[in-house]
Parts: C-alpha cells; sequence; structure tokens
C-alpha cells in the first residue's frame, strides 16, 4: 500500500465520519424534537399497556417487553 492511498483512504473515512455526524444531529434536531409529545403524565408513572393493547405514558417509538397492564 502506498502513502497516497492511505492517504486517500483516510480522507474518505473521515469525510463518512463527520457527514454520519452532521446528519444524525440535523436529524435530532429537526425530527426528535417535533415527534415527541408534550408529557401530559405525571413523571413518576411508567409504561404500561393499555386494555385496546396501546402503550401509555411512553414517549419514545420503542417500548419496553413485558410492561404492566395499565389501572
Amino acid at each position: 500500500m502506498k502513502l497516497s492511498e492511505l492517504a486517500n483512504g483516510s480522507s474518505v473515512m473521515l469525510g463518512v465520519i463527520v457527514a454520519g455526524y452532521l446528519s444524525t444531529t440535523y436529524v435530532d434536531q429537526r425530527f426528535a424534537t417535533a415527534s415527541v409529545p408534550a408529557q401530559t403524565t405525571s413523571p413518576g408513572s411508567s409504561a404500561c399497556v393499555d386494555a385496546d393493547g396501546s402503550w401509555k405514558n411512553w414517549l419514545w417509538p420503542n417500548v419496553p417487553a413485558l410492561s404492566p397492564k395499565c389501572r
């Protein structure tokens, strides 16, 4: 491997890392705050499954497994 090939590969790798970081930051700022609804429950409440199977008290798209049923 020549030094010029190593430099070229390193610059491409650095470019990919920087582009990934910038796109992640952009997506977090642009969409994460817009998709999280205002919290209407008390801070101490935990996630639970309603009678119809929907999740309550959970702001994120991924849901914890084995959550209890809502009272």
